[in-house]
């Protein structure tokens, strides 16, 4: 099976360097696991094609051709569409319970009540939580403005369900659960996308419809998992950016007489790619990532290196000596304008209604700063809501980082990877438990990442690593691109009050790490041109011994992780289990 092994494919466009014989330094990497790239042909290495199940799989399963490829043409949306319908059945499964404002659904289901209903947030009174959840149209709206430290795209999303099915713990968390459902769905395609094959794309997809925190985190209203999909939209767009724009490449180049694609200095370096809608949409989905939470501007920094430096392998492929150079004077400043401007002004659109709504008795926090504390001074050539948005977002900005609070879940991001200190989100114990040996049950939320997928993600983030070091695979990069562009901006504040359930933003590329990593050990088909790399034959037992070991292993790992996700699904959804079967579930003390 072809479509399984990432390793038959990876390779082609891992170093966009090497000539056909190895030089000094690459049979010297040799010893670190360096394999260099087979003959292939130009063209597959700008536009790699997909892998597709070899005819033995069709042959076993009494499949004949015609229908094969029938399944294999829809596997392509099925597959995905298939794995993202189970992922909205788990996440919309009792969405509504329990029936709580819990952890800080307190800010949030109430501001994107306000946002929708009148264009600003106001400020609600305290203990006003159980009068919602009795008869939420006996509470007023506020018209005070109030305090919000957090842009308000993430807010909208949230009222648009509350506005659909009313102002309960259902319809604040409607939305966040498409969107979690929508990720699922993404993820699929963009592994697929990203690994040339159908099946890892939907086994990454899979991994993230069953990890604890991506399931919490789509049943509940907060905001990092609408900044994930965000993110993740982003970093699809760019992949199809990227496809798109090498294909024009090589419709560029010049072809000999069989029809072989080959190098051209000229035009690879002096090309104008044109106009490319997909970058511009990822510049609007990393504007919304920032309008939803600020941390969505380092992954905007990170995704933009990112889709420049691929620039650069795609017209060194091509035949550019300077390719560097060639993308300087080509492509960054379309790249620039494409993401920066369109970002910010999508990150403007969203204030739309605290803008407009300017009303003396009736706008938002500081809305009116310009026209009075703020009034004079050498800005005033500028519009007052634009003066009085850049002081609101300046007090915001010192709010963030003087936040030092201590918190009972608080963590710091190096304990992330590894789980170390999850946060509850809701907990509440039932006296006269007949089941339980201490006559008590418990409830609880627990933002908790399925712990074998992530503890599996810390060697697949080795392993990627080591990829991307040693074989220079441009997917390894992308992945550890996603990781660090969610992860390592935190590590900048670790005096700040943070939690392990902002580490959602990066999941995704987590899963996909996992997935490069069982595609690694499931391995090449011993047919294709990375087994003949390995030294194997179609016939040789060693190779078809180790591809029968690594599916063995591979299977076993992802049935681990499945039935991880089922042994704590009580904590993800809140389910009443006895006292003692709760505290089996606490694997690690800081857990409690």
């Amino acid at each position: 099976m072809t479509s399984t092994a990432p390793e038959a494919r990876q390779g082609q466009d891992a170093g966009e360097e090497h000539g056909p014989e190895p030089t000094s330094w690459q049979r010297r990497l040799r010893r670190f696991g360096h394999v260099p790239r087979a003959g292939i042909g130009l063209r597959e290495r700008l536009i790699p094609p997909y892998t597709r199940p070899g005819g033995q799989l069709w042959a076993v399963l009494g499949v004949p051709p015609p229908l094969a490829d029938r399944l294999v043409r829809w596997s392509a949306w099925g597959g995905p569409l298939l794995v993202a319908a189970v992922a909205g059945v788990l996440r919309f499964w009792k969405l509504g319970s329990p029936h709580a404002v819990i952890f800080d659904e307190t800010y949030y289901a109430k501001d994107s009540w306000a946002l929708i209903n009148q264009g600003y947030e106001g400020a609600w009174p305290k203990d006003v939580d159980k009068l919602i959840l009795n008869d939420p149209s006996q509470v007023p709206v506020p018209t005070d403005p109030g305090y919000v430290v957090h842009p308000p795209m993430g807010k909208w999303i949230i009222g648009i369900g509350e506005q659909l099915f009313g102002f309960t713990p259902f319809g604040w968390r409607f939305m966040v659960a498409v969107l979690g459902t929508l990720s699922v769905l993404m993820l699929c395609r963009i592994g697929r996308r990203l690994f040339r094959s159908t099946f890892l794309g939907c086994l990454a997809g899979a991994l993230l419809a069953v990890d604890g925190l991506h399931f919490v985190m789509s049943r509940t209203a907060l905001l990092d998992l609408v900044l994930m999909f965000f993110v993740l939209a982003a970093f699809g767009c760019l992949l199809i950016d990227r496809d798109r724009s090498r294909s024009r490449l090589a419709a560029a180049l010049p072809e000999t007489e069989d029809g072989v694609l080959r190098p051209d200095v000229d035009v690879a370096e002096n090309l104008r790619l044109g106009l490319r809608p997909w970058r511009i949409a990822a510049g609007v989905c990393l504007g919304l990532a920032a309008a939803t939470k600020w941390n969505g501007l380092y992954v905007m920094v990170a995704f933009g290196l990112m889709t420049v430096l691929w620039d650069v392998g795609a017209r060194r492929t091509a035949g550019a000596m300077r390719p560097y150079f060639a993308v300087l004077k080509r492509d960054l400043l379309p790249a620039f304008v494409s993401v920066v401007p369109v970002a910010v002004v999508t990150y403007l659109a969203t204030w739309t209604g605290w803008i407009v709504r300017n009303d003396p008795k009736h706008h938002g926090y500081y809305r009116d700063w310009a026209a009075t504390d703020g009034k004079g001074g050498s800005w005033t050539w500028l519009p007052d809501w634009l003066r009085s948005l850049w002081h609101y977002e300046n007090q915001v900005y010192e709010f963030h980082v003087n936040l030092t609070s201590g918190h009972t879940y608080q963590s710091n991001p190096w304990s992330w990877i590894v789980l170390g200190r999850p946060v509850s989100y809701f907990y509440e114990e039932e006296n006269g438990c007949t089941q339980s040996a201490t006559g008590k049950c418990a409830r609880e939320v627990l933002a908790l990442g399925t712990p074998l997928l992530w503890w599996a993600a810390c060697f697949a983030l080795v392993y990627v690593l080591w990829r991307w070091f040693f074989r220079r695979d441009w997917r390894a990069g992308a992945i550890a691109c996603g990781v660090a562009a969610g992860w390592l901006p935190w590590f900048l504040y670790q005096e700040r009050t943070i939690f392990l359930f902002y580490a959602v933003v990066f999941v995704p590329f987590l899963c996909l790490a996992v997935s490069m990593m069982i595609g690694a050990m499931l391995g090449p088909a011993a047919h294709t041109g990375t087994a003949h790399e390995l030294g194997l034959t179609k016939s040789d037992p060693t190779g078809e011994r180790r591809r029968t070991v690594g599916a063995a292993a591979a299977g076993v790992l992802v049935l681990l992780i499945i039935w991880n996700f089922i042994y704590f699904w009580p904590l993800y959804t809140g389910t009443p289990i006895p006292e003692d079967s709760w505290r089996d579930r606490m694997w690690l003390d800081t857990w409690i």
